[in-house]
């Protein structure tokens, strides 16, 4: 395997774009109903989107490359997070998907380890995520990262008002 991991620039705002909504509708698709899904891919994956999100100081965007072939990423945000996170220093991993063909490679393990040594660096003392209640492999795998479950809170895909469990680990 020869994955490594790189900040997003704004030239990959369109690769990143079609690999984002492709995923996630690959990860969510079949819970979920048609319209909601399209709106909430419409809403979160254009390229415009990606561009600001990869432009925006408070966001950092790394990407796993196999070769030349964007495997996996995600995405780090430095913003006030929900009160049930305590730690010092928070950053929150809004993102983090893996192509569901590339499962099994260690391409999760190699981005996770990136991305906690970028929070470290960064000089971040907490990480936190919301995952979905209904994601247990998700749940699992950021439970062998030493995430422990802290709560819930409300994520809306479409129309749909869903709950993500918020899971948080010092660093």
């Amino acid at each position: 395997m020869s994955i490594f991991v790189r900040r997003a620039t704004v030239a990959d705002a369109a690769e990143l774009a079609a690999f984002g909504a492709r995923v996630f509708a690959a990860t969510f698709a079949k819970d979920n109903t048609a319209d909601d899904m399209a709106m909430f891919l419409g809403a979160n994956y254009s390229p415009e989107r990606q561009a600001r999100e990869i432009e925006n100081p408070h966001t950092t965007t790394l990407l796993a490359i196999d070769g030349d072939t964007l495997v996996a990423f995600a995405q780090l945000i430095a913003s006030k997070p929900p009160e049930i996170v305590s730690g010092d220093a928070a950053v929150e991993i809004a993102r983090f998907y893996v192509d569901p063909a590339q499962h099994g490679r260690g391409i999760a393990q190699t981005l996770m380890d990136a991305v906690l040594d970028h929070a470290r660096v960064a000089g971040r003392r907490t990480v936190w995520l919301g995952v979905w209640e209904r994601n247990p492999r998700a749940i699992r795998f950021y439970g062998k990262y030493g995430f422990t479950d802290v709560g819930a809170q409300p994520f809306l895909l479409g129309r749909d008002l869903q709950t993500d469990r918020v899971m948080t680990r010092a660093l």
